[in-house]
């Protein structure tokens, strides 16, 4: 699946990845290859990238490494839209 990260400053991220996990505001939850679509907001937590993922030199130090093939990305709130094997994540 297609995974983009947008800030109020820039896209941090955009690539393929194996699946995604953000912050819901009632939890964490996960989406996969062809999850159904979805819309929702998220609160503050880590966004957890699965897979073999590179980051642009110029926004390395927003992420940090989690486990095995894991990145994560802190984040305060956002909104996440998942349609079409593709997921966006609008992140404060």
């Amino acid at each position: 699946m297609y995974l983009e990260i947008v800030t109020p400053e820039a896209t941090l991220f955009s690539g393929d990845v194996t699946s995604v996990a953000v912050p819901g505001v009632n939890g964490e939850f996960q989406m996969l290859d062809n999850h159904a679509p979805i819309v929702s907001l998220l609160g503050k937590g880590n966004v957890k990238i699965y897979g073999s993922v590179e980051i642009a030199e110029e926004f390395e130090a927003k992420f940090t490494k989690g486990d095995k093939d894991q990145t994560l990305l802190a984040i305060n709130s956002g909104t996440i839209e998942m349609r079409d094997n593709k997921v966006i994540v609008l992140a404060d």
